[in-house]
């Protein structure tokens, strides 16, 4: 009996232990906590204001100047001083100028030499034959031909200056500017031909025609008058073929061919000269027996003219 009431009291005293430790625990974590302030007693003082601090300044933005409009491309134009010309039986040739502007003109006068002109007249291709001669038992006869199917009647070149100082020989030959370069087709029969021969031929051609003047050359026959106008003079010899012409002009400045321009001319027949060209080629056996006699009553005039001298 007495066992059971150890056992009792050792529990009661035990749970009072746990009990007295953890309220000593509870009180020591209150006792740590913070107390929250307390607002002071009396009237209130005002709050001091809030200092707002301004952002740093933007980086200064660097200011460009406007760009330029880019300068518009030049352009040439060019006329003829007549675009009509009548051939009659008085014919003895005649003079041609030619004469333009260039728009959007960048240089500062005549003299600055910016810009280079060639202008190029061309008359309608025709059919040639050319003919080379040899020394055969002392006497000249000819010994090869060939045939050309399209070569320049007329062609007359002028310019700033000459033309290997204006442009390569690539855009030279590009737009068929230059003897050496003159627009000329040969005929199926000459396939065989090397570049030599073709060359030699053509060369023969060129000489001809300039010895006969219509082919023609001025280096320096190209001249401006103020910032932009030019102007520019060509012979055409009478024996200059009859039919259209065309006249090309071109700009060129440091090599660069910036702009072409092209007008027309005709040379026409007009009076007696045009009447008997229609009559021989609308009506040539007419023609034929038209001149015939007119050979033979020249030829009885003529006799009895001497006769009656003798007389």
């Amino acid at each position: 009996m007495s066992t059971a009431r150890l056992l009792h009291r050792g529990t009661f005293i035990a749970l009072a232990v746990g009990v007295l430790t953890a309220g000593v625990l509870v009180g020591a974590a209150l006792a740590q906590r913070p107390t929250p302030p307390q607002p002071p007693s009396g009237p209130s003082l005002p709050a001091p204001p809030t200092q707002i601090t301004p952002p740093p300044p933007a980086p200064a933005q660097e200011v460009r100047p406007a760009e330029a409009p880019p300068l518009p491309r030049e352009a040439v134009h060019a006329d003829v001083s007549t675009r009509r010309i009548a051939v009659t039986s008085t014919f003895s040739g005649t003079g041609i100028i030619v004469f333009g502007a260039v728009d959007n003109s960048r240089q500062t006068s005549a003299e600055s030499g910016l810009y280079d002109v060639v202008i190029v007249i061309s008359g309608a291709p025709s059919r040639l034959v050319a003919r080379k001669k040899s020394n055969v038992g002392g006497l000249w006869i000819n010994t090869s031909s060939t045939t050309f199917t399209s070569v320049p009647s007329y062609y007359a070149i002028s310019s700033t200056r000459p033309l290997d100082e204006i442009a390569s020989d690539d855009v030279l030959k590009s737009s068929g500017i230059g003897f050496d370069f003159v627009p000329m087709t040969f005929h199926r029969s000459a396939r065989n031909l090397t570049a030599d021969e073709i060359r030699e031929w053509r060369d023969a051609v060129v000489r001809l025609k300039r010895r006969d003047r219509l082919f023609q050359q001025d280096e320096y026959g190209v001249a401006f008058v103020g910032r932009s106008l030019f102007r520019s003079a060509f012979d055409m010899p009478a024996t200059v073929t009859v039919g259209a012409f065309e006249t090309r002009v071109y700009l060129f400045r440091d090599g660069e061919l910036l702009s072409t321009y092209t007008t027309k001319l005709d040379l026409e027949r007009e009076g007696l000269e045009q009447f008997i060209h229609r009559f021989a080629f609308d009506h040539p056996f007419f023609y034929g027996v038209f001149t015939v006699l007119i050979a033979v009553g020249a030829g009885m005039l003529a006799s009895y003219v001497f006769n009656r001298n003798k007389a």
